[in-house]
């Protein structure tokens, strides 16, 4: 055929398609094969750089979409030009694959990604709550489209790893990735050259690494995770971004020798926001305003952090927003040994104070890189193909010996996709390594009932690693299945240059079985069930007999087992990396007799019944550790008390650092009131931090920056039981009663009578001086909060039917009627009383809060602001017409004929509260942990905000004098201008506070298992 002369302006389009947009080398393929997989789906396009392959690559990750449960694509070599987003379904990895990587390509001026966020690739996600509609649509999804669902908290095994982003001029708006996923999602050795664009990353999520950043206005961009766990990112390096390398907030953001060049600023936390922000072997060079610019000052959720950090030509190290305060660097070259800024305890047993410490020296010169924490995996031509030694990988067939014989025969074992049948332990050489692409869908599958794992005996291993050497093992999961007791998964005993990556424990929530069915580890079916084998496994993964190594994105939340990860019995080092452990019965981690390890950014997660009674991270009899960036989890379903996260036993020299113990999580849905997003609060996160039981000393901070564990042991942190002589010196705190289950929802009477509930047994009681405690009703009623009308008559809300229910009967007739109140509009109820919710949360959770018109970020205080003033439409109001509590929109999780589980600010809260004498009302917001005063409005909205103490907590109270009392660990007492003037010490965690008694004298503090009073407030 003829070929037609190309016109110049045709070669100059051409010309721009193809160049390279950045004179930086390409770096070296991590997959020079494609590896044998016929489960795998083959990407067919062009791959020219010219012609658009947007279809094809679309075409081909749907394909591998498996009806939710995933699978693996190859993109061949090539330079792919693409128009539009391409939308990577859930589970799907994306792996390029070849003599030189796979290039994505975005052509100059390309329609679509010159205005807010425009991303080339998307993860998207399931319908989590089966809600149907998609609640909150992908705004940086091109073209936008209400149909693209975010990925979210339920998107797990989604990766892209292997391919080059190059962003062609013109695409201000462009950003390579959002990747806002769960747990064991990753991004791995990529290239991103954004050139004019936006960013590499916009929304990120779980961890990456690998990744080189070049121009762009920022490398990452990121809020909060969707899940709200940590986001990890390990050897990689930023260079030549206009504003800053990494703008983000809340994002858990952990860096692991990362590398920061030629940039103003390195790290910038957004304006009104904080971060559990911690950096290991970060390099900083030629940033020429800050390093870090911390922002939200003297709020505990800003927890900021530096382990081993160097920096050249960075005259600034730290730079606070909100102060102006500068932190400069020792010179041209210097290291930062440690540096933390938050809350800081001073030992165990104490109430944490701001500041700042730093550890500073001058280099004379940088020193050397240090070593990677990914090891390089061998060349794919020598990934021994298992199925090559007779393994099926049917999850029928027995491949005990065909993957054994794999092992002995190779150093390197590749696992296709597949579920493979083991009935006896794999046992791995000293170098083994052995690699699978996807943990969800590549599985050693031990079945029920193993006649070498059954009966009551030592533990026996799934897969078993050679005492010392430097074994890999990466991307495939576990399954001992739920009725094995000797089994553990991964029995670790490698030494400290080995790898464990990318594993995933089978067993727990949402296991995938061969043949593409779940298995839900609540179902009790007809011939089994599954929760009497709770608990009666050996550890998942346990580390033991002087085992240690690397430890990258283990997931591990299989209830069947002791525990989730376990290290015994070791001084050989260990890190531990972005790991998630849940879900488990009495402990997710545990380490007895260890020394030398690391954990950062370590996750862990309690559901409501299978981890009522556990404790997130348990040390024994172990010294020389770091904690750091860790989040401590209860999920908002809770429903039991729980002491702390952390429980210590003769244990000393461990540091923590950013801790974050909470029991709150986004939530996006539709409902016949709209599609919205809520952030749901439990009353049941753990109650402290953690408990020295050697000592019996106990940390109630819930959020801090840094506790030092002495390598002596513990030395308690002297605490009077009054912070100071202010209001309430010499106060004594009585027990009036106990062994309560969880009480909250207090009101006092005219009288000043104490009137509380205790939901769990659904009862009110009642309690005064003269008659004590009684029993007021016990009816099934499902209370929640009380208020008192003008004529005695007690108001309850009641979690009760799909939007709460709301009734009223007066407290001297227990037996007496019940008066059904419904929800009437809005209307003027002249000298009436409104209640409000004494605790608030709103954070925007699931919702991108970005103006793409300025780049800022909606701020933690103006959400909270615009939220907490919309008035609502309709209103509970007393059969007198003396008290009207607004009507909050009710969320709802289960279905409308069940009483499922319902969250409503009023539901959330643990009590009610009016305006005071002055008109004001006084109440606190969790997601700032600061307590504010503002006037009640029509309707419930509450508007001239005006902060009252920079201490936020589980509610306030406040005197005739206008002293605030705030419940958060103790009682801490504010002055009416927000000076901190005492602190009253409570046995116990306070959680509801509230004035009664005579002449309102009377402090009431209830904890969830005690009700506590202290008396003489008449003459404040």
């Amino acid at each position: 055929m003829m070929k037609l002369p190309m016109t110049r302006a045709l070669v100059a389009a051409v010309a721009v398609l193809c160049a390279p947009l950045a004179v930086q080398a390409a770096s070296i393929s991590a997959y020079q094969t494609m590896p044998d997989d016929p489960r795998a789906v083959k990407v067919k396009a062009k791959g020219d750089g010219v012609a658009d392959d947007t279809d094809a690559i679309q075409q081909a990750v749907t394909s591998a979409a498996n009806k939710g449960e995933g699978g693996v694509v190859f993109l061949p070599s090539g330079r792919y030009r693409i128009s539009r987003s391409i939308l990577v379904p859930l589970s799907v990895r994306l792996y390029g694959v070849g003599p030189t990587r796979p290039v994505f390509v975005l052509g100059a001026r390309t329609p679509g990604f010159q205005k807010g966020v425009g991303n080339m690739i998307v993860f998207t996600g399931g319908d989590q709550y089966t809600v149907g509609k998609v609640p909150v649509p992908v705004a940086s999804a091109v073209p936008f489209s209400d149909k693209v669902r975010d990925a979210n908290s339920s998107t797990f095994y989604s990766a892209l790893s292997n391919v080059d982003f190059e962003i062609g001029d013109g695409n201000p708006a462009a950003a390579a990735v959002r990747l806002r996923t769960a747990q064991h999602s990753y991004l791995s050795h990529i290239d991103f050259h954004i050139g004019s664009g936006l960013a590499g990353i916009y929304q990120v999520g779980n961890e990456s690494f690998d990744l080189k950043f070049y121009g762009g206005r920022y490398g990452i961009l990121s809020e909060k995770t969707s899940p709200a766990w940590q986001y990890t990112l390990m050897d990689s390096t930023f260079e030549g971004q206009r504003d800053a390398a990494i703008r983000e907030h809340e994002a858990g953001l952990t860096l692991i020798n990362t590398s920061i060049r030629n940039t103003p600023v390195g790290i910038e936390i957004d304006r009104g926001y904080g971060d559990w922000l911690w950096g290991k072997d970060v390099r900083f060079e030629n940033v020429s305003k800050a390093a870090v610019v911390i922002s939200n000052e003297g709020n505990v959720y800003t927890q900021v952090g530096f382990d081993h950090a160097v920096a050249r030509n960075t005259p600034v190290f730290a730079r606070f927003r909100d102060s102006g305060k500068t932190i400069a660097g020792t010179g041209s070259t210097y290291a930062v040994r440690e540096f933390s800024y938050g809350l800081a305890l001073p030992g165990l047993g104490s109430t944490g104070q701001f500041a700042t410490s730093i550890k500073m020296e001058p280099l004379k010169a940088l020193p050397a890189a240090p070593r990677q924490v990914m090891r390089t995996l061998p060349p794919s031509t020598e990934w021994a193909n298992v199925r090559s030694f007779g393994a099926v990988g049917d999850g029928v067939a027995d491949d005990t010996a065909a993957i054994q014989k794999a092992i002995d025969s190779k150093r390197v074992v590749y696992l296709p996709l597949g579920f493979y049948v083991v009935n006896d332990t794999i046992r791995m050489k000293p170098d083994t390594v052995l690699i699978g692409l996807h943990p969800g869908l590549t599985q050693l599958v031990l079945p029920n009932g193993s006649p070498l794992y059954a009966g009551v005996d030592g533990p026996k291993a799934l897969l078993e690693s050679a005492k010392g050497g430097d074994a890999i093992v990466t991307g495939f999961g576990l399954a001992t299945g739920e009725v094995n007791p000797r089994a553990t998964a991964l029995l670790w005993k490698a030494g400290a240059d080995s790898l464990v990556d990318d594993i995933r424990i089978q067993g727990g929530h949402g296991t995938r079985l061969y043949d593409g069915t779940r298995r839900d580890p609540y179902q009790k079916r007809a011939d089994f069930d599954p929760t009497a084998h709770w608990d009666r496994q050996y550890p998942s993964i346990w580390v033991t007999d002087g085992g240690g190594g690397t430890f990258v994105a283990c997931w591990t939340p299989s209830t069947f087992a002791q525990a989730g990860f376990y290290v015994s019995n070791t001084k050989t080092p260990g890190k531990v990396y972005e790991l998630s452990a849940e879900h488990h019965i009495r402990a997710e981690i545990v380490l007895d007799g260890v020394e030398n390890w690391e954990f950062l950014a370590p996750q862990t997660e309690e559901e409501v019944r299978d981890g009522m009674d556990s404790v997130s991270l348990e040390i024994r009899n172990s010294k020389n550790l770091l904690f750091a960036n860790y989040h401590a989890y209860r999920v908002t379903r809770s429903i039991k008390p729980a002491p702390s996260a952390v429980k210590l036993s003769n244990s000393s020299g461990i540091r923590f650092r950013n801790v974050h113990v909470n029991g709150e999580s986004g939530y996006a849905t539709c409902d016949d009131n709209g599609c919205d997003t809520y952030l749901r609060v439990t009353k049941y996160p753990y109650e402290n931090a953690m408990q020295d039981v050697t000592h019996k000393l106990e940390v109630r901070e819930r959020e801090f920056a840094s506790l030092d564990i002495g390598a002596s042991g513990p030395a308690a942190a002297a605490a009077p039981a009054l912070a100071g002589a202010g209001v309430g010196a010499g106060v004594k705190v009585d027990k009036l009663e106990g062994d309560f289950y969880s009480i909250a929802g207090a009101a006092v009477d005219a009288k000043g009578k104490l009137y509380f509930v205790d939901r769990r047994f659904q009862r009110i009681y009642s309690w005064s001086k003269a008659d004590g405690m009684m029993v007021v009703r016990d009816a099934p009623l499902d209370a929640i909060n009380l208020a008192f009308d003008k004529s005695g008559a007690l108001m309850v809300l009641s979690s009760h039917g799909p939007e709460g229910t709301v009734y009223s009967f007066h407290p001297d007739q227990p037996a007496g009627p019940l008066t059904l109140i419904k929800p009437t509009p809005v209307t003027a109820h002249a000298g009436a009383r409104t209640v409000v919710p004494v605790n608030f949360w709103q954070n925007g959770e699931f919702r991108d809060q970005l103006n793409p018109d300025t780049y800022e970020f909606t701020t933690l205080a103006e959400m909270f602001a615009r939220d907490v003033a919309l008035p609502k439409k309709r209103e509970y109001v007393s059969p007198d017409g003396s008290l009207v509590m607004p009507a909050y929109r009710v969320f709802q999780q289960g279905p409308a004929n069940h009483l499922g589980y319902r969250f409503s600010d009023t539901l959330d809260t643990h009590g009610l509260v009016a305006a005071g004498a002055n008109g004001r009302v006084v109440f606190t917001n969790g997601s700032e942990n600061r307590t504010f005063s503002g006037v009640i409005g029509q309707g419930g909205g509450i508007g001239d905000l005006k902060q009252v103490a920079n201490r936020g907590g589980e509610s306030v109270a406040v005197d005739k004098a206008g002293n605030v009392y705030v419940a958060n660990g103790q009682v801490f007492v504010y002055a009416p201008d927000g000076k901190e003037i005492g602190r009253i010490d409570v046995p116990e965690r306070p959680l509801q506070l509230i004035f009664g008694g005579d002449g309102d004298g009377t402090l009431f503090m209830l904890t969830h298992h005690t009700l506590y009073a202290a008396g003489g407030f008449n003459g404040h």
